[in-house]
């Protein structure tokens, strides 16, 4: 999932006036006539199937009847926010993903409330899709920092191997980005040390390498370039090489935008080069 830009609005030296929240209104969805028909049972049943590789649609249509459904087995399950998350990651009108990660946090919150506050998963994607819904919002993001890194606690402590490292990824994400003491919650030093433990436990995920190369730059102890150079290099062959289905479009931008200050050419203009000097 995406988590490079989950605090980014924080850092920008902007003034917002005024007190903005989580949007409440759903996404309307297209097309949900062409729904198969779904049960509980059923959707119980093939949770575990849905998510990146899976169709829009077909994930908009899960997430359709999840918002009626009364099953206490679903609604204290992670699957709507997983799923609300799967689709605003992939959205690409501003308006419409934060809906959906707002969403995602409400799905969250329902599910605690009917019992699973024991479920690393559902303290993840709420944490997730939070992060998601306020990173365009400066006033919205300091005003839940706290709540984010209580989620992010409680998902790393529940389930650290979730998404493969996502927990150690996103809360490190936050301590490094997050501003520091007395402004905020912000800890280079433990996100840094976070970061690193999910690039060793769980080596095969890109974004593992993406953001432990911008936590090297943060910290720059001496010879940051080059070590960060080689952990982004390295995440984007694993994204290149990997089968990451409709999240690898929104982990390329995240590649991107991370580029010119690691100093690494893209693949494109990289082939540029080398044909320009082969005429």
């Amino acid at each position: 999932m995406s988590y490079k830009s989950l605090l980014s609005a924080v850092l920008l030296p902007l003034i917002l006036t005024g007190c903005a929240a989580l949007p409440r209104d759903q996404v309307k969805f297209d097309q949900l006539s062409d729904c198969p028909k779904l049960t509980a049972d059923k959707l119980v049943a093939v949770q575990n199937e849905l998510g990146p590789m899976s169709e829009t649609h077909t994930l908009a249509c899960a997430v359709d009847f999840l918002r009626s459904s009364k099953d206490p087995t679903l609604r204290r399950s992670a699957l709507g926010s997983r799923l609300c998350l799967n689709l605003a990651e992939r959205e690409t009108n501003q308006d419409r993903r934060e809906k959906l990660a707002g969403e995602g946090v409400a799905f969250a919150g329902t599910a605690i409330a009917s019992g699973g506050d024991g479920d690393g998963a559902v303290h993840y994607y709420l944490a997730a899709n939070l992060g998601l819904a306020v990173r365009e919002h400066l006033t919205l993001a300091m005003d839940n920092m706290k709540r984010l890194e209580g989620e992010m606690i409680k998902a790393l402590a529940l389930s650290p191997d979730i998404d493969d490292g996502g927990p150690l990824r996103l809360l490190g994400t936050l301590y490094i980005k997050a501003p520091e003491w007395p402004n905020g919650i912000g800890d280079r030093d433990k996100g840094f040390s976070l970061l690193q433990q999910a690039v060793k436990k769980f080596p095969n995920h890109p974004l593992n390498h993406l953001f432990y190369a911008e936590a090297i730059l943060a910290i720059d102890d001496g010879g940051a370039a080059e070590r960060a150079k080689a952990e982004f290099v390295l995440g984007e062959q694993l994204l290149a090489k990997g089968n990451w289905g409709y999240s690898k479009p929104s982990w390329e931008k995240e590649f991107d935008d991370l580029r010119d200050a690691i100093g690494v050419e893209s693949v494109t203009s990289s082939h540029a080069s080398m044909a320009n000097t082969h005429k």
